[in-house]
């Protein structure tokens, strides 16, 4: 009688300690994920917090001018425009700090050019097809020289590069260490039950019998781990938009209902497909081996 509650306690202790597991691997992943996310699309606002300035020639004509606000709205590159005339940069107010009064009595008339700002989008961090576009910006008719911070960009674009690696390389790690982990905790859970497994193809019962109900506890698994998990990472993702609130912008909600449907997903085919290596290994054991396994 007392085997019998030890062996239960057994059971019901792997089971526990099996699903805590997969739920914690399962965390941990769609808390990397969610880090990729939210490190890419901070990439995509830098980006498109950096200004390309047209500075346009003298002579340039209106009808010029409009021909190149309607060439800028075509790319789709450009996602905002602003004209800036050469009166209103002048009157700036840290134009005017830096430079006071001075500035046009001694040159006697405005030099500053007419231009036109542009911001662009996160396509534009393609360097090759950005590189096409300010080269294509510069022989229109009009246009004196195009402004671009390059070395900015190129160091923006590093930087989210090495961040995107060393994500990936720990989600990769983190990933082939937890499943290491969660398969022998699996195949301990099933191991405990190697007698029962015997003892069902001793009386002649089939491979799919025997596997049936360890199958749907797997699955039952899978769907708890999954919802624990999925539980850990929304108070969490609150937790820090909380105290955080400038995340709330990142903290796109599609995304996160992805990641959390990846997280079900993911423990239901964790649980399933080790909890199918571990049986098959016991039910394709011989009886004399079980005992001295």
């Amino acid at each position: 009688m007392k085997d019998d509650k030890r062996l239960k306690r057994k059971v019901r202790n792997s089971y526990l300690v099996s699903t805590v597991s997969i739920a914690l691997v399962l965390f941990l992943l769609g808390s990397v994920g969610y880090l990729m996310v939210a490190a890419m699309k901070v990439a995509d606002t830098l980006q498109e917090s950096i200004a390309v300035s047209v500075e346009l020639r003298r002579e340039t004509t209106d009808e010029e001018k409009a021909a190149l606000k309607a060439w800028f709205e075509q790319e789709e590159f450009v996602a905002t425009i602003t004209y800036l005339p050469k009166e209103e940069k002048i009157e700036d107010r840290e134009f005017r700090k830096m430079f006071g009064s001075t500035f046009e009595e001694v040159l006697e008339e405005n030099p500053l050019p007419d231009s036109f700002e542009l911001t662009l989008t996160s396509a534009s961090a393609d360097k090759e097809l950005l590189d096409s576009f300010i080269a294509a910006a510069e022989r229109l008719e009009g246009v004196d020289r195009v402004s671009y911070p390059a070395l900015m960009a190129e160091r923006l674009h590093a930087t989210v590069g090495k961040i995107r690696l060393v994500l990936l390389l720990f989600g990769g790690a983190l990933l082939l260490v937890s499943l290491i982990l969660v398969s022998n905790t699996i195949r301990l859970a099933i191991y405990s039950k190697r007698y029962l497994i015997n003892t069902m193809k001793l009386v002649g019962a089939t491979k799919w019998f025997i596997m049936r109900p360890f199958l749907g506890s797997s699955l039952r698994q899978g769907i708890l781990a999954g919802a624990i998990a999925s539980a850990l990472f929304g108070v969490a993702v609150y937790g820090v938009n909380e105290a955080v609130p400038e995340l709330l912008t990142i903290a796109e909600a599609g995304k996160i209902a992805l990641i959390i449907g990846a997280m079900l997903a993911g423990g239901i085919v964790i649980s399933g497909v080790f909890s199918l290596a571990a049986l098959n290994k016991f039910i394709n054991m011989k009886s004399n081996k079980i005992y001295l396994y």
